[in-house]
């Protein structure tokens, strides 16, 4: 049997539905117009290559780590990005028929606050040309963890429980 043939099966098997491959080329495209929205901070844009029940995994120990689910929660976590003036610039790019990684350095510029400037690494998992996951990756998760806590606060414990 054609080995894409019995990737597909087993993706079928795995997921519970048929993935429909995109060329690696098409998958790129997704991120890049991504990025092109992000750096616009055009949280549409972003929208619009989102997947409606999106999960964005964010690491360290800060206010906007873990898991973002669904498109609501993934731009407020990009809304919060784009206030607190974090920057994203590509380098690379890899692709196949299901992900995406992405280099690229992130960097602030936060005035009188700890700043950060170092690389990052993602993995996006495509499925009918939307995101439907990303994990983010730093080179420097301890900057970043510093940088993020600068940046927000947490309200006091009796009003940031949930009852």
């Amino acid at each position: 049997m054609n080995p894409l043939i019995k990737a597909a099966i087993a993706a079928t098997l795995v997921t519970g539905h048929a993935a429909s491959a995109a060329s690696p080329e098409d998958n790129i495209k997704v991120v890049q117009d991504f990025f092109t929205a992000y750096g616009a901070n055009d949280l549409n844009g972003i929208a619009a290559v989102m997947d409606e029940n999106v999960q964005w995994h964010i690491p360290g120990r800060h206010p906007l780590s873990g898991t973002k689910d669904g498109r609501d929660e993934v731009l407020a976590f990009f809304a919060q990005l784009g206030a607190a003036g974090f920057k994203a610039e590509p380098i690379y790019f890899g692709a196949d028929e299901t992900y995406v990684v992405d280099i690229h350095r992130g960097w602030s510029n936060a005035e009188g606050k700890p700043n950060v400037d170092t690389m990052w690494a993602l993995l996006y998992r495509i499925e009918d040309g939307k995101i439907v996951e990303a994990t983010n990756l730093s080179a420097d998760q301890d900057a970043a963890n510093t940088f993020f806590w600068s940046q927000y606060q947490l309200a006091p414990v009796p009003d940031r429980l949930a009852e």
